[in-house]
């Protein structure tokens, strides 16, 4: 499952994402905001996602604000959520090839739906590479999530 999340400014590139799984036919939650709402808070749907994400194993999520910055930094406060902002293919293949992330932000001042539609895609179709550095990060990564919950509980 693909969980989606956006506050007003990445309600429509959000939207827009929705058709695109719709005719792709890529099974998807919405998670919020479901109206346009000015008022509207980014950590709210961030931290949705990232819960939903981090309980449902081979789940991801993908996140919509002005810069995608704001849902990356809100999402990875959950523990098991591991969200990076991808601006192009490049990135967006990379995160999930090296990184092992499960949740994408987009920024919508500055990607058009078009592109949007292309970082997405290959996001999706990549895989995480299992060589032994990637793993070891990753791994680095976690033990850094245990330590900090263990911290703060």
């Amino acid at each position: 499952m693909i969980y989606l999340g956006a506050d007003h400014a990445g309600f429509k590139l959000k939207e827009d994402i929705k058709k695109y799984f719709d005719l792709s036919r890529i099974q998807y939650q919405d998670l919020g905001n479901k109206i346009f709402d000015s008022q509207d808070d980014f950590p709210d749907f961030a931290y949705r996602v990232a819960m939903a994400v981090a309980r449902h194993k081979n789940a991801k999520g993908i996140l919509f604000c002005g810069t995608g910055q704001g849902m990356a930094l809100a999402a990875n406060k959950v523990k098991g959520a591991y969200a990076v902002f991808a601006r192009d293919k490049f990135t967006s293949r990379h995160a999930s090839e090296h990184s092992l992330d499960n949740i994408l932000t987009l920024g919508s001042r500055g990607t058009s739906p078009a592109h949007a539609r292309v970082i997405v895609g290959t996001w999706l179709r990549a895989k995480p590479l299992k060589q032994t550095k990637y793993l070891r990060r990753f791994n680095k990564i976690k033990k850094i999530e245990r330590n900090n919950f263990k911290k703060s509980s």
